[in-house]
């Protein structure tokens, strides 16, 4: 922030604060009776007649101070709370001596308490005619000077409170985000699931293929790792007699940020005891939908100038179908693989360190994924890459999984669970074979062997990203517009 010495305005609004601390004003009083937010009047009474008094309806307002055009004796100011914006009208003559010294040295930013009664201007706008006037907190450092959102980047994600202050499309954005979880925590309740909650900081992290943030507890002297995944704990839960449990929280990845990844982000996890993933597809579906509706009006939104339609069912591709289709090459010819990935890959392709199944994900992901934009299931993924996963029924090459994607982002993840201990544990050594060229590979976790070991039910689990389904029910095109704090270099 700038020096007072270089900030005339801030000068100016700091001279205001010790004036009214001079007048005997504390501008910082300990609270506020306030009666009604603004979203209340303006339903109430939007529908008077233009010139219309109410002068037997007296509300007190809090808010912040956005707009101020002086008019002689009188004043017109804009008033913003969390639901919305209210024109008030003054007579500065009709207020007290003290209000009428705390009206003459109020700024646009600063938060003040409001007693009048409701109004219809000539022109027609909903007003409040001030009867009383308080200021609640004088402020030092001056808005945005453009009340319309602000465009730097920087400043919008990195001063997130002049973000929500200036831009009411983004204030929305975060109401619905709230709105979303509340609609999934309904839709999982009304079906019998419990909310749990498993632990941030664990002693071996597992459940995803991820870097995972690390650090050190002193009183125990252990490495611990933040949390990538809760699936290890929430399938304890299953094993111990739960059997409908999610959770909605935390996961941490020490991996990039884009347009879709944040290192810290909200996930839901799902797992039901006596499913599969067929079942839960169709649970998936439902969810989303059901969700959808209940936030937009409709299972179909617009998501960067195009639909998206999440009405159920959605189509079902099998990865093998999906290389076929979009890569145009046998996803069981070695040599197609291989040299589909040298001729598509960004980066390059350590192909000798690369299994079969691997291989054919890659050429997926490359070649099939920037076509998924209406809902999709992709399903039926290769073993190697599926350590926590029943083998599927029809060909053990295969697992039964599922990824549905949207608007070409995968936004979620499904097994029918692995309950075979010694399959089990075969393919977690295996995972950590793998760890001195793999750093995302699956460690060894006895505690969570035990558990499959004393045994779990067949299940069937599921992951929803939240921010990905927030970014298409609000249309925003990047993750850090739908987190309230993204992750951000520390500024200098």
């Amino acid at each position: 922030m700038s020096d007072l010495n270089d900030n005339p305005i801030k000068a100016e609004k700091r001279k205001k604060l010790h004036a009214l601390k001079e007048k005997g004003i504390n501008p910082y009083p300990y609270s506020f009776d306030k009666t009604a937010h603004i979203e209340k009047i303006i339903a109430d009474f939007s529908s008077i007649a233009a010139g219309e008094k109410k002068t037997e309806s007296v509300f007190r307002i809090a808010g912040r101070l956005m707009t101020k055009r002086e008019m002689g004796k009188a004043s017109f100011f804009n008033v913003q709370d969390m639901t919305g914006t209210l024109q008030c009208y003054v007579k500065v003559e009709e207020l007290s001596e003290k209000d009428k010294t705390a009206f003459g040295l109020i700024d646009l930013g600063d938060i003040v308490g409001l007693e009048g009664y409701v109004f219809k201007s000539q022109k027609g706008e909903l007003s409040l005619y001030v009867k009383t006037f308080e200021v609640l907190t004088k402020t030092l450092e001056p808005l945005p000077e453009k009340f319309h959102g602000i465009q730097d980047v920087e400043i919008k994600y990195r001063h997130r409170h002049l973000d929500l202050i200036s831009d009411p499309e983004s204030r929305e954005v975060f109401v619905k985000r709230g709105k979303i979880i509340k609609a999934i925590k309904r839709f999982l309740d009304d079906r019998g699931f419990m909310e749990v909650e498993t632990p941030v900081l664990q002693p071996l992290y597992g459940g995803a293929a991820a870097h995972p943030f690390t650090t050190h507890h002193r009183a125990l002297d252990m490495k611990l790792y933040m949390k990538i995944s809760p699936e290890l704990y929430l399938k304890r839960l299953i094993v111990g007699g739960f059997e409908k449990v999610y959770e909605i929280g935390k996961n941490f990845r020490n991996e990039g940020i884009d347009r879709s990844h944040n290192p810290e982000f909200t996930m839901l996890e799902f797992y039901e005891a006596y499913t599969d993933y067929n079942y839960q597809m169709t649970q998936f579906e439902e969810l989303v939908s059901t969700v959808c509706k209940e936030i937009t009006g409709s299972t179909t939104v617009n998501y960067q100038g195009k639909e998206v339609n999440f009405a159920p069912p959605w189509r079902r591709l099998t990865v093998l179908d999906g290389i076929k289709q979009y890569a145009e090459i046998d996803p069981q010819d070695d040599a197609a693989l291989d040299s589909y990935l040298k001729a598509n890959s960004d980066k390059p392709v350590h192909l000798d360190k690369l299994s079969r199944g691997e291989k054919q994900m890659k050429v997926f992901e490359i070649a099939a994924e920037p076509h998924l934009w209406q809902p999709t299931f992709v399903m039926d993924h290769p073993v190697e890459i599926s350590p926590l996963t029943k083998i599927h029924r029809d060909n053990s090459a295969l697992v039964e999984r599922f990824e549905p994607f949207a608007a070409c982002m995968e936004i979620g993840n499904s097994y029918s669970e692995l309950n075979d201990p010694e399959e089990q544990r075969a393919r977690l050594k295996e995972q950590e074979s793998k760890r001195g060229h793999d750093e995302e590979a699956h460690p060894m976790d006895e505690d969570f062997l035990h558990a499959i070991e004393t045994g779990m039910p067949p299940t069937g689990g599921v992951g929803l990203g939240i921010e990905r389904i927030v970014m298409i029910l609000t249309d925003r095109p990047s993750i850090r517009d739908i987190i309230f704090f993204p992750t951000m270099k520390i500024s200098r």
